[in-house]
C-alpha cells in the first residue's frame, strides 16, 4: 500500500510538534530555538514559515521557508550608481521582487531540511516541492504573487537528488563557494596552526597581530550587547551596505534576540580601541562545526589594524582550542579566507520563475544578475 504523506505549514514556533527538535538534533539552524529567533527578529522584509512533513501521523521531515520582498532593499549595493545598475534594480523590482526560498538565505550550507530514516530523500524533496505550492497559495490569498522559488544550498552530489520530474522546470545554479576551514587533528593550539604555515603566511600572521596589539578583544554578554546596541548596528551597516549584493538587512535587535535564545551557543566578540567599540564578529556552535555569522567594523580601523584578518585568526584559534572539526566561513571575502587556509566548496541551488517564458531565460538572466567575483585561491600551508 502506498504511504500517505501530508504537510503542515506553521507560522509560529509555538505550534511546532514536540518531536520537531528530534529531527533537528544534528543542525541547530533547524531547531525550535533558532527558528524562534527568526520569528522574533527576522529582517523586516522577510516572512518565515516552518514546514512539517508527516507520514500518516508521524513527523518525518522538517524544513524552513523564507519569503523575501526585495522592493525596498537596494539589492545591488551602494558602490555602483551607473545606468546599468539602475536598470538591474528596476528589473529586480518588477520581475523578481517576491522570492520564496526553501532553506535559509541568511546562512551558507545545507540548512534546508532534515528527514528521518523512515522517508526517502526523494520523497522528502517531492513533499517540499508540494509545500512550495501551498506557500504560493497562502501568499496569493494575501495578494502577494511569488515571482521566484529557490531551493538552497546543496553540495554538488546532493543537488543531483533533485533530478526528477517534479523539479524539471528548475534551473540549477552555482554561486560563490562556501569557504570551509578544516581543522587538523594534529593542531591543539594556534601555535600548531602557525607552525604549519609557510614563511609568507607566518609573516602575514605576525604582521597582522602586531598591527592589532593595542586592540582589546572581549566576549560580550547579553546586557553588554544591549548596551552597545546602537554602535553594533552602525558597524554592521558599515559592512552590509558596501556588499555587492543584498537581499535583506538585519533588524536592530537581531543580536540581542540571538543571544537571549541561544545563550552560549552564540558568541559575540567586541573589538575595542581605547574603550571604543570598533568592530565585532559572531560565531554559532553547531555540533562539530563553528559557523561564522555577521560582523561589523569601522573601515578606517579595519585598514590600519588589519582588523578583519585578525578576526579570522581569532576564530581559528578559538575553534582549535575548543576542538571543533570545521569552521564554516561562508561566502564573501574569498581570497582573504583562502589566505588563512579555508578551501572553496562549490554549492548548488535551484531556481524557477513563475512565468513560463521568463523561466526559459533563467540561465541567461541569472548570469546577468549574479555578481561575478574574480579571486585567486591561496594555499598558506607548507
Amino acid at each position: 500500500m502506498k504511504d500517505h504523506y501530508s504537510l503542515q505549514i506553521y507560522s509560529s514556533t509555538d505550534n511546532l510538534p514536540k518531536e520537531w527538535d528530534h529531527l533537528a538534533s544534528k543542525n541547530i539552524f533547524l531547531s525550535k530555538d533558532y527558528l524562534n529567533i527568526l520569528e522574533k527578529a527576522a529582517p523586516i522584509n522577510m516572512i518565515c514559515h516552518f514546514i512539517g512533513i508527516f507520514k500518516e501521523e508521524q513527523l518525518v521531515g522538517i524544513s524552513l521557508s523564507q519569503f523575501i520582498n526585495l522592493t525596498n532593499v537596494n539589492s545591488l549595493g551602494d558602490r555602483d550608481h551607473c545606468f546599468k545598475t539602475m536598470v538591474k534594480n528596476f528589473l529586480f523590482k518588477k520581475l523578481i521582487s517576491n522570492v520564496l526560498i526553501i532553506g535559509n538565505n541568511m546562512l551558507t550550507g545545507q540548512n534546508c531540511y532534515s528527514f528521518s530514516n523512515t522517508i526517502s530523500t526523494k520523497e522528502g524533496l517531492i513533499q517540499l516541492n508540494n509545500a512550495t505550492q501551498e506557500l504560493r497559495d497562502l501568499f496569493k490569498k494575501r495578494k502577494i504573487k511569488i515571482h521566484l522559488t529557490v531551493f538552497k544550498d546543496f553540495l554538488i552530489p546532493d543537488s543531483k537528488k533533485f533530478k526528477m520530474d517534479e523539479f524539471k522546470r528548475y534551473y540549477h545554479f552555482n554561486t560563490q563557494p562556501n569557504m570551509i576551514f578544516n581543522i587538523k587533528e594534529s593542531w591543539h593550539s594556534i601555535d600548531d596552526y602557525i607552525a604549519d604555515l609557510n614563511k609568507k603566511y607566518r609573516d602575514q600572521y605576525k604582521r597582522a597581530r602586531k598591527k592589532a596589539e593595542c586592540i582589546e578583544k572581549k566576549k560580550l554578554s547579553l546586557s553588554e550587547i544591549t548596551q552597545y546596541h546602537a554602535k553594533i548596528n552602525e558597524l554592521y551597516l558599515n559592512v552590509a551596505e558596501n556588499a555587492p549584493f543584498n537581499t535583506f538587512y538585519l533588524c536592530e535587535n537581531h543580536f540581542e534576540v540571538f543571544k537571549e535564545k541561544l545563550h552560549d551557543n552564540f558568541l559575540f566578540y567586541g573589538y575595542f580601541l581605547e574603550d571604543e567599540l570598533i568592530g565585532f564578529n559572531t560565531l554559532i556552535k553547531n555540533g562539530q562545526d563553528i559557523d561564522t555569522y555577521f560582523l561589523g567594523y569601522n573601515h578606517k580601523h579595519q585598514r590600519e589594524k588589519m582588523l578583519y584578518l585578525n578576526m579570522l585568526y581569532d576564530m581559528i584559534g578559538y575553534s582549535i582550542k575548543k576542538k571543533y572539526k570545521r569552521i564554516i566561513f561562508a561566502r564573501t571575502a574569498l581570497e582573504i579566507k583562502s589566505s588563512v587556509g579555508a578551501i572553496p566548496i562549490e554549492m548548488n541551488g535551484l531556481i524557477q520563475h513563475e512565468n513560463y517564458f521568463l523561466n526559459l531565460l533563467m540561465a541567461k538572466s541569472f548570469a546577468y544578475f549574479e555578481p561575478k567575483t574574480e579571486w585567486i585561491e591561496r594555499n598558506p600551508f607548507k
